[in-house]
Parts: C-alpha cells; sequence; structure tokens
C-alpha cells in the first residue's frame, strides 16, 4: 500500500501542477452547470403549467424530470473529459522514455497501475463532489429524495471508474497521448451504444448487447434501484480492464 499510495501522490501532484486537472474540471463543471440550469429551467415551466391541474402536480418528480437526465448528460460528459485524464498515464513515460526506469524500481506493476488508477480515481471523486453544490439549490428551495441521488451518484463514479480503466489500458499500448485519447473515447462510445443495437437484435444477442451496454446498467442506478447486478458489471469492467494493461506492461517489462 505505501508504494501504491507513493506512485498516487505523485499522479496527482502532476494533475494539479499543470493545467490538465484544472482545464478538464473547469470544462466538466461548466458543462454540468448549463445542462443542470437548463433542466430546472425546464422543470419550473412544468411545473407552472401543471400546477392548473392537481393530478399533474402529484406527478412532478424532481428526481426523476431532473436528475435522472442530469446524470445520463453527466455521463456523456466524462465519456469526453476522461479520455483527456487518463491519456498521459503511461503515454507520457514511454515517450519521456521513462517507463524503464519506473519498470526497475522495486515495486510491482500491480502496485504501479494501481497507483495511477487511484490517482485518476480522486480527480473523478473531486469532480463529481463540485457537482454536489448544486444540489444545495434544490434541497433549498425543494424537496428531492437523497436515496436517489446518491445511487446516482455511486452510478457515476463507477462507471467513471470504469472508463479510467479502459483509458489506462489504452495509454499503456501507445507513447501518443492523442491516439490515446481517441481509443479511449471510441471504445468507450462503443460501449454507451450498444444498446442502439438492441432494437435490430433478438434472443441471446439482444440480452449480451444490453447486458454489455453501459447504458442500460446506469439507467436503472439513475432511478435509484441499487442491484447487484449493475455493480458486479462496473466492477468486472474495471478489473477487465486493469488486467489487460497489466497484461500490456508485464509483456513489455520482460522483453
Amino acid at each position: 500500500m505505501k508504494n501504491i499510495w507513493a506512485i498516487s501522490k505523485k499522479e496527482v501532484k502532476t494533475y494539479f501542477t499543470s493545467p490538465i486537472a484544472y482545464v478538464v474540471t473547469t470544462v466538466f463543471l461548466v458543462l454540468v452547470g448549463f445542462f443542470f440550469y437548463s433542466l430546472i429551467l425546464w422543470f419550473n415551466s412544468y411545473s407552472l403549467q401543471a400546477s392548473r391541474y392537481p393530478e399533474a402536480i402529484q406527478q412532478l418528480d424532481i428526481n426523476q424530470m431532473v436528475y435522472s437526465p442530469l446524470f445520463h448528460n453527466i455521463s456523456i460528459i466524462l465519456l469526453l473529459t476522461i479520455p483527456l485524464l487518463t491519456m498521459r498515464l503511461f503515454a507520457e513515460e514511454k515517450k519521456r522514455q521513462t517507463e524503464e526506469l519506473l519498470f526497475t524500481c522495486p515495486i510491482t506493476v500491480n502496485q504501479i497501475i494501481l497507483g495511477k488508477f487511484f490517482a485518476s480515481l480522486f480527480v473523478l471523486f473531486v469532480m463529481l463532489l463540485l457537482t454536489g453544490v448544486l444540489s444545495l439549490f434544490t434541497f433549498a428551495y425543494g424537496n428531492p429524495e437523497l436515496a436517489p441521488i446518491l445511487n446516482g451518484y455511486l452510478g457515476l463514479f463507477l462507471m467513471g471508474a470504469a472508463f479510467i480503466a479502459l483509458g489506462i489500458f489504452f495509454s499503456s499500448l501507445t507513447e501518443n497521448q492523442v491516439v490515446s485519447a481517441m481509443l479511449t473515447f471510441g471504445a468507450l462510445l462503443l460501449f454507451l451504444i450498444l444498446s442502439w443495437a438492441t432494437g435490430s437484435a433478438s434472443g441471446m444477442l439482444k440480452d449480451v448487447l444490453n447486458y454489455l451496454s453501459f447504458v442500460q446498467h446506469f439507467d436503472d442506478m439513475t432511478r435509484g434501484i441499487l442491484d447487484t447486478t449493475d455493480i458486479v458489471y462496473y466492477l468486472s469492467f474495471i478489473f477487465f480492464g486493469l488486467f489487460l494493461t497489466h497484461s500490456v506492461i508485464q509483456s513489455r517489462r520482460w522483453r
């Protein structure tokens, strides 16, 4: 754990002593704030119209009408920003030719990978934590349910961690950060839109595509449904991404 902590600390310092973390976080927060503001305006407008009909008022649900679409919007923003966080993790080491020095240190490959993974995970946590400030306004002027919101954030964190695991894998394949970012973005986009293909699929293929899609597992969590199947899916995806990274680095380390 000591070695993992040392690597994580080094990577976090690198993030925040360069413009990367600040630019990514700023763009992320601006986009999230825009979508939140737009959804709140729409909800207020809809509420005013529904006030004329008692039955419509009872159907108003800020969690489903504001937070659920907001979480889906945030997932798309993460798809765009996570590759920018992970693209340099191994690609930069390879380009600067410091990779060999890193591998000759008395630390294991697993410790190197986990150290970099936890550093990116910390930045993701900070980004999501800062968006929580927006919820202060809804709790001050409305009555949203806390449990579905926390469940949605858990889904975002797990999805973001899965994005990071895949991004680290692609970063380990190349020394070009742009190539790493584009490969990560393309792969994440594919997993995100797999559910679209289920419309023309049937039987076992449809079930497989639904299970592999990020959307299928994330959608339940945005609606406040906590299913162990969804958690196992994201944890398995994280493990598989880190395992692939370990395989790539281990093979290169002993050449």
